[in-house]
Order: C-alpha cells, then sequence, then structure tokens
C-alpha cells in the first residue's frame, strides 16, 4: 500500500523538523518546503534536517515552488512563516508577506488539489489573543483593556478592567475569547489561521488551526533574537551575558515543549472532532519570565543574574496561559513532558551550541525606533 505523503511547509526548522521525524517514524512519505531564510537558518541547511525526507528549497510566496511541493500530497502541516514580535513592528510589510500571503499562495495549491488533499493542520499562535484572559473582582472574566503608555511608563505593569478601570487578574484563556493582536506578526497569524478556517469551510476541506502557545526545545534559532524568550535568553547566557527581561519579569507564560506540539500536530491529523476548530496547544499552567530566566542561568551560567529592565517594549503583552480544554475534548491531548526535565535537557542541547548573540544589536534597533521605552 503507497504511505501518505505529508507535507510540511517550514519543515527544516524548529516545529516542522521534529514534526518532519515524527511523521517518517509513522511511516509517511514527507516532502519539506522551507526557504532556508538566513535569519532562521544562519549556516544554511541545518545540520539535523531529517535526510529520509523530500527537501525542496523554495518560499510559500512562490507558486511554482508550493505547486512541486505539493505532489501527490494528502495532508499539510503548515508551518512555515516568520517569528518575532519585536521585529515586526517595523517590516510590517515583509511580516504580512510572507505569512499572510504565503499562506493565501498555499490554500490556492490546496484548491487545486482538493480531490487528494483530505486536511490541512495550520500552526497558528497565542499571539492571536494579544493580552489573555483576565479576571476582575467586580466584573468576572474581561478582556482588559490595553495598557496605557502612563501606566507602563510609571511601572504599573497589570492590565484594567475595561468596565471599573481596576487592576485584573490573569486567569486561562479559551478559544472563545476576544481575538486582539497587538503586532503586524500577530496580525499576520490571525490572517493566516482565518486564511485556513475560511477557505476550508467554504471549499469543504479538512482543516485545523493549532494556536500555540510559547514552544521551546532543542533546534530553536539561537541566533534569532525574535525567536521564542528561552531561546534568547540561552543565546545571552552562553554569551556570558546577563538575560534581559522587559518590565519587571512577572509577566506569565505557558511553556509546552516541542514534543507536545508535535504530538497535537499528529493528533490533530486524524481527529474527526477538530475539523473547522482553532485549538490551544499549551499546558494549561504558567511560569513567570524571571523564573524562567533564573531556571537557565541556573542550569548554563550560576554565576550570572537576570536582569530586570524595568522598560517596556511596544506590542508585548503581560499575561497568556491556555484553557486547554478544547485540546483534551477535540484531540484527546494533554500536554505530558515534565517542564522542569525539559529546562534542563534544553540547557543540556544549547551548551553544545555555538550561536552569536545578536540581542544587543535588535534592542538597539527597537530603542532607535522608540519601541523600547
Amino acid at each position: 500500500m503507497t504511505a501518505v505523503r505529508a507535507l510540511v511547509t517550514g519543515g527544516a526548522g524548529f516545529v516542522g523538523s521534529h514534526l518532519v521525524d515524527a511523521l517518517l517514524e509513522d511511516g509517511l512519505d514527507v516532502t519539506v518546503l522551507d526557504n532556508l531564510d538566513p535569519q532562521a537558518h544562519e549556516g544554511g541547511v541545518p545540520r539535523f534536517l531529517n535526510g529520509a525526507a523530500r527537501h525542496i528549497a523554495g518560499d510559500l510566496r512562490d507558486r511554482d515552488s508550493v505547486a512541486t511541493a505539493m505532489e501527490d500530497v494528502q495532508v499539510v502541516f503548515h508551518q512555515g512563516g516568520m517569528v518575532g514580535n519585536g521585529q515586526s513592528m517595523y517590516e510590517m510589510a515583509r511580516y504580512i508577506d510572507v505569512n499572510a500571503r504565503g499562506t493565501a499562495v498555499l490554500m490556492e495549491e490546496v484548491l487545486r488539489r482538493r480531490d487528494r488533499v483530505r486536511r490541512v493542520v495550520a500552526a497558528s499562535s497565542m499571539v492571536v489573543y494579544g493580552d489573555g484572559a483576565y479576571e476582575c473582582q467586580n466584573h468576572g472574566v474581561v478582556s482588559a483593556l490595553p495598557r496605557a503608555a502612563a501606566d507602563l511608563d510609571a511601572r504599573r505593569w497589570e492590565p484594567r478592567c475595561p468596565c471599573c478601570r481596576a487592576f485584573v487578574q490573569p486567569a486561562p484563556t479559551a478559544e472563545d475569547f476576544l481575538l486582539r493582536p497587538t503586532s503586524p506578526y500577530a496580525i499576520g497569524k490571525l490572517a493566516c489561521e482565518q486564511l485556513v478556517l475560511v477557505t476550508g469551510e467554504a471549499h469543504g476541506i479538512e482543516c485545523v488551526a493549532l494556536r500555540y502557545l510559547n514552544v521551546y526545545g532543542p533546534r530553536q534559532a539561537l541566533g534569532n533574537p525574535y525567536t521564542g524568550v528561552a531561546a534568547v535568553f540561552c543565546t545571552r547566557l552562553l554569551a556570558g551575558r546577563p538575560p534581559l527581561i522587559f518590565e519587571d519579569g512577572e509577566q506569565q507564560r505557558d511553556l509546552v515543549h516541542v514534543d507536545d506540539v508535535v504530538c497535537a500536530n499528529l493528533r490533530a491529523m486524524s481527529s474527526p472532532k477538530a475539523v473547522g476548530q482553532a485549538i490551544n496547544v499549551g499546558t494549561g499552567t504558567s511560569l513567570t519570565v524571571r523564573a524562567l530566566a533564573d531556571t537557565l542561568a541556573h542550569a548554563l551560567a550560576p554565576q550570572i543574574e537576570p536582569e530586570i529592565s524595568q522598560r517596556w517594549r511596544a506590542g508585548d503583552i503581560r499575561h497568556c496561559w491556555a484553557d486547554t480544554r478544547r485540546a483534551r475534548d477535540l484531540l484527546g491531548f494533554v500536554a505530558q513532558t515534565d517542564r522542569s526535565d525539559a529546562l534542563r535537557r534544553l540547557a543540556e542541547w544549547v551548551a553544545g551550541e555555538a550561536p552569536i548573540d545578536r540581542t544587543e544589536a535588535a534592542m538597539a534597533e527597537l530603542s532607535a525606533r522608540g519601541l523600547i521605552r
């Protein structure tokens, strides 16, 4: 019997490469489409790219490359795109072009093969929410007001209730919560998610969007200063420099390991209940940014204390972690990775790498544009 062929866009990247490995292990025939953007792939083709997959070096916006990659494909895992809130605040056209137009081209090519493609699983993100859900003691669960610059300048970090303007407490964020992206990157990811789901609904194609929380693990692009917070902290520590923490470090994040994200993708490939849905992929628990920095510093450079800047960055959110009930009910997915052990293993992997720390240059660029205050 002929093996199912899967296309993984961005399959040379962090999540994509782990997914490629898992699909091959499960006996699928895998094609990778990746443009090997130097910002994410400084050394060109990564050494961990699985040689058992078919590799196509091409851009999602290039229709010929996408058409070639789609040959005989039954399942599409759309992982490709640019990441980074900060950089997107001044490279708006590039981020929207890559993430939104690239997805539109992909979905048009899916439509051309609708008789063969049975499912599309797209990587969305927690960034589509902007700030997550909050609870007001007077008004229950609310979507907090956007944080005012005057409050941030005064180091009043917590958001306020839209009804009474009292400070509110963070709560788990469910998929039906208000979507209010706060950066062009987030706007592009929301467009990506909606392009996939709306196209699927209109044309009868099975589509699923997975909203990843803060993914971490080996193979993150350590030299990219706009990648995930754990990778940025690790790169600083390897260079003998303190992790730079914005605000007061008490921001809460839901760190989900890449192995769990891969598991959610595999379940989304076949779950009948998931079709047409956006689904959080997280742990349902939170960790402060300061605690994350402390944990990684203890593992990689115990003599270094993280630097809490008390500065703020435009486009950043205060808190967000996942309500995971929909993932449990529709995918049968519950994150299994022990966070403490996984952070230790991440530090072990990082210790064997030699990234270039570009954080200072990135921060200088943002500061010069008035995006850090």
